[in-house]
C-alpha cells in the first residue's frame, strides 16, 4: 500500500509541476496556494454538482434516504480506513496494507447487510400481519 500511495503522490506531483509550468508560460504566475485554490475549487464544485444530482434522484426512490445514508457512511468509512492505515505507517504501529483497508470496508458492508436483513424481515412481518388483520376484520364484518 505504501508503494501505491507513493506512486499516486508522484503522479500528482508531476501534474502539479506541469500545471505550474503551463501557468507560468501563460503569464499567470500561479503560486502553489493559487493552484490549490483553483484546482480544489474546481474538483469540489464538480463533485458537489454530481453528488447533488445523484442525491436528488436517489431521494425520490422508495429507499432513497437509506441509500444516501449508506453511500455517505461508505464515503466516511473510506476516509477512516485509509487514515488509520496512513497513521499506522507514520507511527510504525502495525503494517500499512491495502488489504487491511479493504477488510475494514467489508466489515461495514457485512454489518449493513445484516441491518438490511433485519429491516426486510420486519417489513415482511408487517405485511403478513396487516394481511392477517385485514382478513380477520373482513370475517367479522361479513
Amino acid at each position: 500500500m505504501k508503494e501505491g500511495i507513493t506512486l499516486i503522490a508522484e503522479f500528482v506531483n508531476k501534474i502539479h509541476d506541469i500545471l505550474i509550468m503551463v501557468s507560468n508560460q501563460l503569464g499567470l504566475k500561479l503560486s502553489d496556494k493559487d493552484l490549490h485554490f483553483w484546482i480544489m475549487g474546481f474538483i469540489g464544485i464538480c463533485m458537489f454538482l454530481f453528488v447533488f444530482t445523484v442525491s436528488k434522484w436517489l431521494s425520490k426512490l422508495r429507499f432513497g434516504i437509506t441509500t444516501l445514508s449508506f453511500f455517505y457512511t461508505l464515503t466516511f468509512m473510506f476516509v477512516l480506513v485509509f487514515a488509520v492505515e496512513i497513521q499506522q505507517a507514520i507511527t510504525n504501529r502495525g503494517n500499512m496494507e491495502f488489504i487491511d483497508a479493504i477488510v475494514g470496508l467489508w466489515g461495514y458492508i457485512a454489518f449493513f447487510l445484516v441491518y438490511i436483513g433485519i429491516v426486510s424481515l420486519i417489513l415482511i412481518l408487517r405485511i403478513i400481519i396487516n394481511k392477517y388483520l385485514k382478513n380477520e376484520s373482513n370475517r367479522i364484518d361479513g
